[in-house]
C-alpha cells in the first residue's frame, strides 16, 4: 500500500517519510526518509516545518494492547504537533465499521477509533478514508489464500459463505487519498472496491484461476472463529479471530467509491493473473 501511496504523490509532492527501516522506492524517489519510529518519537514539530500535508498510514495488522498503545500515543502527538504547528490539512487510514464486541475489545480496532475521534475533534481540516478488502502486489491476503487453495486443494468456509465483500485494489486506494485531500472541508468516507461479491462467489473464482473445482472444508460460525483461534495461537498469521468474525458479521461489502475520473480496477484481472502465475509453477513452490 505504502508504495502505491508514494507513486501517487511522489511525482509533484516533496515527501518526508517516517518509518524505521529504509524502503527501496523511496531511495530512488528523492524521499527525504526520517529514521524513527512513529511510537516513540516525541518531538513531532521539526518534520512539520513547512509541511502542507500529514498522511498517516501506520498501523499493524494483529496484536495486543501492548503493541497499540505506544503506536497510538505517537500518533496522537503527532497530531497534537500538527495543530500547534497549523498544519493547513491532515489525511489519515483507518477501517470500517466492525462489530461492537469488536469496536470495544479488541485493541486493534478501539484504539484505531480513538484517534480517529481525536483527528474529528482536532479543529485541523481532514480526510479519513476508511477502505475495505485490498488487493494488488505484494498481496498478503487474496495471494496467501490462493496459494492455500493451490498446496491444499480445498480451503475453509466459514458459516455458510453468503456475506460480502468489495476488494478494492491498493492503487485505486492512493488515487482516492490523492482526491480526497484536494477537495476542502473534513469528511470520513467509506471505500469499497467496484463490485460486491459474495464471498462464496470470490473463493469459487479463485479456485478456477487455478484451474481447480471448489472444495471446501465447511465449518460453522462457531467452529470457524474456534479454527481461527488456534492459527493465531501458532503463530500464524493465515487468518485472525477478529478476521473471521468481521467476515460473517457482513460488514465488508461496501459500496464502491465514486469520486475518481477512472474507472476502479476489477479484482478479477489480479485473481487471474496470480492463478496464472501460480499454475506454471510447482505447487510447493507457489
Amino acid at each position: 500500500m505504502g508504495r502505491s501511496v508514494l507513486m501517487e504523490f511522489q511525482a509533484d509532492w516533496s515527501i518526508r517519510s517516517v518509518h524505521r527501516h529504509p524502503v527501496p522506492g523511496e531511495q530512488h524517489g528523492g524521499v527525504e526518509w526520517i529514521a524513527a519510529d512513529a511510537a516513540s518519537l516525541e518531538n513531532w514539530d521539526p518534520l512539520l516545518k513547512d509541511v502542507d500535508l500529514v498522511l498517516t498510514l501506520a498501523w499493524y495488522r494483529p496484536g495486543h494492547d501492548r503493541r497499540f498503545a505506544p503506536l497510538t500515543r505517537g500518533l496522537l502527538r503527532l497530531l497534537d504537533a500538527a495543530s500547534r504547528c497549523g498544519s493547513p490539512r491532515f489525511a489519515h487510514l483507518s477501517v470500517p465499521d466492525a462489530p461492537a464486541d469488536l469496536e470495544q475489545g479488541l485493541p486493534y480496532l478501539a484504539l484505531r477509533r480513538r484517534f480517529d475521534r481525536a483527528l474529528e475533534r482536532s479543529g485541523i481540516s481532514h480526510v479519513i478514508v476508511r477502505p475495505t478488502m485490498l488487493f494488488g502486489p505484494g498481496d498478503r491476503l487474496l495471494t496467501v489464500m490462493l496459494r492455500q487453495m493451490r498446496r491444499y486443494r480445498f480451503f475453509p468456509l466459514f458459516g455458510n459463505g453468503e456475506y460480502h465483500v468489495s476488494p478494492l485494489s491498493v492503487r485505486d486506494l492512493a488515487r482516492i487519498l490523492r482526491t480526497e485531500v484536494g477537495r476542502p472541508g473534513s469528511r470520513n468516507i467509506l471505500a469499497g472496491g467496484p463490485r460486491r461479491w459474495r464471498y462464496r462467489d470470490l473463493t469459487d473464482r479463485m479456485f478456477a484461476a487455478l484451474g481447480q473445482r471448489p472444495r471446501y472444508w465447511h465449518l460453522s460460525p462457531r467452529n470457524s472463529m474456534r479454527l481461527a483461534s488456534t492459527i493465531e495461537r501458532l503463530g500464524f498469521s493465515l487468518i485472525y479471530r477478529y478476521e473471521v468474525e468481521w467476515l460473517l458479521a457482513d460488514m465488508l461489502g461496501l459500496p464502491p467509491y465514486t469520486g475518481l475520473d477512472l474507472p476502479l480496477a476489477d479484482v478479477e484481472p489480479f485473481i487471474g493473473a496470480e492463478g496464472a502465475r501460480m499454475r506454471a509453477r510447482p505447487a510447493a513452490l507457489a
